[in-house]
């Protein structure tokens, strides 16, 4: 049976194929160029076009998380992304998703008619964020991050990594639970490249079947990233396009509910190909 998200407005959401979200950075420096929109009407024009192309949730951000990046404060954060979301949601119907770990942020852009928090410190960076996406009854994207955005990079070392990326998720669904929020509007995110080697990017996507035993939707967020440059050649995230949709492809394959992409159409072109083909 495939997996379904309950909504804040407690409709059932049903991955009845692999959803595509497209990702919309109000952000002067996140890694890849091509996803930045620093405007209102830009980051709309994008919006009608990723959902033009077959994008079936928006996910925005006011703060780039690539390794390294010094914090956005939540109130820059807010100006940033509320005008978005407000001129997003008045004029097409999709679901948002905002990529914040911030309560305050989080909130603002719930109140604005947000659908999703993504936190991509899996509930840890803010004492406070379970307890406002259970407020507003928000499904939450749990990513798995070692440290904190700025330091995740530094000293990497694991001495049983899927055991404790398995065991952080386990503890993370139950603080989610104890906070009040439902575990049918809770999502999964193996957060790869954050904090994650070269080898345990490998082995995390290799192994997703490990987070099966949850019976919640896994997110895959690989678009563009260092691994992919790596495995070809150390090409720049201009150039790592294909090995995305190779990874996005694979995906599908294997049943993983949701990417998180860049570039909507080529993905979604790709997967719906593979789809027909199963």
């Amino acid at each position: 049976m495939r997996k379904k998200l309950k909504l804040r407005n407690g409709e059932y959401y049903h991955f009845d194929n692999m959803k595509i979200m497209g990702l919309i950075n109000i952000t002067p420096n996140s890694f890849f160029a091509g996803s930045r929109r620093m405007n209102v009407e830009d980051a709309v024009e994008q919006a009608r076009k990723m959902k033009a192309d077959g994008a079936d949730i928006l996910d925005i951000g006011g703060e780039s998380t690539r390794p390294g990046v010094d914090p956005v404060a939540p109130e820059e954060e807010i100006e940033r992304i509320v005008p978005v979301i407000e001129a997003i949601k008045k004029e097409m119907d999709i679901l948002i998703s905002v990529d914040t770990y911030h309560s305050e942020t989080a909130e603002a852009a719930l109140l604005a008619g947000a659908d999703i928090i993504n936190d991509v410190t899996g509930l840890r960076g803010d004492p406070n964020m379970a307890k406002i996406c259970a407020k507003y009854d928000a499904p939450i994207i749990i990513m798995h991050m070692k440290k904190d955005p700025k330091t995740m990079q530094k000293d990497i070392h694991y001495d049983d990594f899927m055991g404790e990326v398995y065991d952080y998720f386990k503890d993370q669904i139950d603080f989610a639970i104890q906070e009040g929020n439902d575990p049918e509007r809770l999502i999964l995110d193996p957060g790869v490249g954050l904090p994650k080697s070269f080898d345990n990017n490998i082995e995390i996507i290799q192994k997703l079947e490990t987070f099966y035993d949850f019976d919640l939707p896994i997110l895959l967020a690989v678009s563009r990233k260092t691994f992919i440059g790596k495995i070809l050649g150390g090409s720049p995230p201009e150039d790592r396009l294909e090995g995305t949709i190779a990874i996005s492809c694979w995906a599908a394959e294997r049943g993983i509910e949701m990417i998180r992409v860049h570039d909507v159409k080529e993905n979604c072109n790709a997967i719906r190909v593979m789809e027909a083909l199963k």
